[in-house]
């Protein structure tokens, strides 16, 4: 009989009851049927273990082996267990001698056989411990990364400090297929330590730095405008909400500094919204707000920001403290680069809008780096940091709000962010220049490419049929000589249906274009889908001359058969597609002068 269950205690033999415990990795003694003790139950059924199974379960008191010709049994190492491994299975119907552990009178071939199915069983035993050990370890790590992952949203989630403005900005909300305009302000309140150098101790803070940031509806492009905090400008009524809930109403002003929208009379980031929407025109969805430990925390957590600077700067008021070259700043020195008035351009607000926009770009740069993106170190500080400075409208209060939010942002190219600047003027009506204006002849058009949702950046065009006849005989009529645009003569009308397009049109093209002879001729008798310029054959070079100048496609060009008068005008139609004056009808728009991309490293001066 073998030791498989087929025969009594005498049949058993002592090296063949040392099994395997995948529980714990050990080999454990087994001993079913030994004389005097009574069947082992099957941890499976409670019941003595089926024919050809051995138990999996411990013996609660251990009884000694018999002696065997290996003198002792194994205790529990696989090293000892194969030390004799033809008495693992027996499958000789001898019994085995008396009082020995040997196979006595074996075949050799039975000995390997045995062997063989000795290895076979221990390969399937090991590939149960590891299934079991790999199962069980990624259960924990699911558990336990579970448990960090809600840890860490209920931590960042209360770091969020949010302000009911609901329907400030005139916006319809943050949705991912329309364009997001985000408006990003930097106060100049007091919080934390190491801040008593900037700004006015009791402020309540006002807007010091205000950005629209304007994200194209199909995510290629994005538009940064910086609004200047001494811009003179109209601030409407609003509403700002107390702690307690209740609604104060806060009264208009005319002619007052732009960053009092924030801060002064109880104005809250909704004012500034208000503000932003009736000086541009263009809707606010949501704002983010931080105050200036945000950059000094902010430039930490990412490992610190890259930035150039073409002379070496030393400025005591700001402690900024620069070699010629490119320098990584963080903390106190990125604050102090921001802040500096006197360090760079010619010491004003609008040099400083400048430097606060190579920062930003640089900043940008480095938080899509894979530096910064595949060390889930500066991620978790830079997550804790950025919630921690933040204070957002209710409509992106949460976490996950913002991951959204920020997923969206994200997919745009850095390449195909542009910082610009709302166009100003030195105020006239200061003798010492504190202040600035709207430039009314620029910032129309620079406001209509944003309201219309067009790049300043180069996006990819669609390719024009080079094939098509039809296309190359009309674009043959820009091929010519230009007039001066003083030489220019056209009567504008409007037939796009946008109310005051023909005046603004005349405004842009006699203080912008040079166009001085030029007239406004109001609304054409019927709206009309394609802008036209209809001229005579000795007009072309006037017509090739405004067609540079507005962007208009050659299939906007009607040439007429007859010769004009010499004080002739040319009429211009506007039709649908009319955009804003200064706006091209076709290709990309062209950034105002000083925009910067975002993936450009500039030097400040």
């Amino acid at each position: 009989m073998d030791a498989h269950s087929r025969g009594g205690a005498e049949g058993i033999d002592p090296a063949d009851q040392w099994v395997l415990n995948p529980q714990t990795g050990n080999y454990e003694l087994r001993l079913e049927h030994s004389e005097g003790q009574p069947p082992t139950p099957s941890p499976h059924t409670g019941t003595t273990p089926p024919r050809g199974r051995r138990a999996a379960r411990k013996p609660s008191s251990p009884a000694p082996a018999p002696a065997s010709s290996a003198e002792e049994a194994p205790t529990g190492s696989r090293r000892r267990a194969a030390e004799v491994p033809g008495q693992r299975r027996r499958r000789s119907a001898e019994p085995p001698a008396q009082g020995g552990g040997g196979r006595r009178g074996a075949a050799p071939a039975a000995a390997a056989a045995g062997r063989r199915r000795g290895k076979a069983k221990d390969k399937k035993t090991r590939t149960k411990k590891a299934l079991m050990w790999t199962g069980g370890v990624t259960a924990f790590v699911l558990l336990a990364t579970g448990a960090v992952a809600y840890y860490l949203y209920e931590r960042l989630d209360g770091n969020l400090s949010t302000i009911d403005i609901a329907g400030a900005g005139g916006g319809s909300g943050f949705k991912k297929d329309q364009a997001i305009n985000i408006l990003v302000i930097g106060t100049d309140k007091r919080t934390g330590d190491g801040n008593s150098g900037y700004g006015d101790k009791n402020s309540p803070g006002h807007a010091d730095t205000t950005i629209l940031l304007h994200v194209s509806k199909d995510r290629t492009n994005a538009t940064a405008l910086s609004i200047p905090r001494d811009l003179i400008t109209d601030i409407p009524e609003c509403t700002a909400k107390a702690e307690d809930g209740s609604e104060k109403k806060i009264p208009a002003q005319s002619g007052v500094r732009f960053n009092t929208s924030l801060g002064q009379m109880d104005r809250n980031p909704g004012c500034t919204m208000a503000t932003v929407h009736k000086l541009t025109g263009v809707p606010v969805d949501h704002f983010m707000m931080v105050d200036f430990n945000a950059v000094k925390t902010l430039s930490s957590a990412i490992g610190g920001v890259e930035v150039c600077v073409e002379q070496p700067v030393k400025d005591k008021k700001s402690g900024l403290d620069l070699p010629a070259g490119t320098s990584t700043i963080e903390g106190e020195q990125a604050l102090a680069f921001v802040r500096t008035r006197q360090a760079f351009g010619n010491k004003s607000d609008l040099s400083r809008i400048q430097t606060q926009q190579q920062f930003m770009g640089s900043m940008f740069r480095k938080m899509k780096s894979s530096d910064t993106l595949t060390s889930p170190s500066k991620l978790l500080d830079l997550a804790d940091a950025a919630t921690k400075a933040l204070t957002v409208d209710s409509g992106i209060g949460s976490v996950k709000k913002l991951q959204e939010l920020g997923m969206e942002i994200a997919k745009v190219d850095p390449k195909n962010i542009t910082f610009a600047t709302v166009p100003v003027l030195d105020n006239p009506a200061e003798r010492i220049k504190a202040t600035v204006v709207l430039d009314e002849a620029k910032a129309p058009s620079l406001f209509s490419i944003i309201q219309n949702d067009i790049s300043l950046s180069e996006v990819e065009q669609k390719e024009k049929d080079a094939k098509n006849a039809e296309k190359e005989a009309q674009a043959a009529l820009l091929k010519g000589p230009r007039a001066e645009p003083s030489d220019v003569r056209v009567d504008v009308y409007n037939g796009s249906g946008m109310r005051g397009g023909a005046q603004a049109t005349i405004v842009w093209l006699q203080n912008s274009a040079g166009v001085l002879k030029s007239a406004n001729k109001a609304n054409a008798p019927a709206e009309v889908e394609k802008t036209t310029l209809e001229y005579a054959p000795n007009q072309a070079d006037q017509a090739r001359a405004l067609a540079d100048l507005m962007g208009l496609p050659a299939t906007a060009l009607k040439q007429g058969t007859a010769d004009a008068g010499e004080r002739e005008p040319m009429k211009l139609t506007l039709g649908r597609d009319f955009k804003g004056a200064g706006v091209p009808l076709t290709g990309p728009a062209k950034a105002p002068e000083g925009a910067m991309a975002a993936d450009k490293q500039v030097c400040a001066k």
